[in-house]
């Protein structure tokens, strides 16, 4: 089940940022940012472990605390032609950025994909924004191409690199599965495509002091010098694309 929470605050959030979402007697967990417009705070969830399934059984006016926004952020310059890569649950964070990109004049090429057309989130936003257009891929070939969205993206970058010899994307943004972002990272570094991928790891207190999501050998928080990573450094990490840590710091591998 997908659930959206609007909360009427705003924390002056960044895309790519997120905030520490607290259920008092549960459990407090990180939360990427699906919008922060500076009047109110939106968040999207996939209601499938403990903490997300209570979450998406409150009602309006529940209590539900909130801190943040934490970590780094995506960056672009005015008018420059982005590549935006969404992957499951990774659209929401990704139509902050295209929202944001769309006011400083940036054309958009938005590719959403999941496995199949039931988990899809945010084509119709993604769709309302200017100068963009949205491509689809899913696993099953339930809605859009067939495939993954990194294929999607890979076969147009050959298609327009042999026809115009001008960059045909400046810089490529990715939030979702890991795996996915693995591909994204080769193909950026093959395609010589400056590219910030969005790093998941398990974040318990969100300002750098536990440690529980440094990565290794950088020494790297993901909490304060990620989640969103240049390309060039999450190359670096040797655990990228391989494996994670859950709660108490174990590996585990994809």
């Amino acid at each position: 089940m997908v659930t959206t929470f609007v909360f009427n605050v705003s924390l002056g959030a960044l895309p790519g940022q997120f905030v520490m979402l607290w259920l008092p007697g549960v459990d407090e967990i990180p939360m990427s940012i699906a919008l922060d417009d500076g009047k109110h705070l939106q968040v999207t969830f996939f209601a499938v472990g403990d903490m997300t399934k209570k979450l998406a059984m409150l009602k309006k006016g529940d209590l539900v605390g909130l801190r943040g926004p934490f970590g780094t952020h995506y960056e672009w310059k005015p008018g420059q032609k982005l590549a935006l890569i969404a992957g499951g649950y990774g659209a929401a964070p990704m139509f902050f950025a295209a929202k944001q990109a769309a006011k400083d004049g940036c054309t958009l090429e938005v590719f959403v994909g999941a496995r199949s057309k039931e988990h899809l989130l945010y084509l119709k936003e993604f769709a309302r924004l200017p100068r963009t257009t949205v491509h689809v891929a899913t696993d099953d070939g339930s809605q859009g191409f067939k495939g993954t969205n990194v294929s999607l993206l890979t076969n147009m970058l050959r298609e327009r690199n042999h026809s115009v010899r001008k960059p045909f994307i400046h810089r490529i943004f990715a939030c979702g599965p890991e795996r996915m972002l693995a591909a994204v990272s080769d193909l950026s570094f093959n395609e010589k495509i400056p590219s910030q991928l969005s790093l998941e790891r398990y974040m318990k207190c969100g300002f750098g002091l536990c440690g529980n999501c440094v990565v290794d050998p950088l020494g790297m928080r993901m909490c304060t010098e990620g989640p969103v990573v240049h390309n060039e450094l999450c190359r670096k990490i040797s655990e990228f694309g391989k494996c994670h840590r859950d709660e108490l710091g174990k590996k585990h591998t994809f």
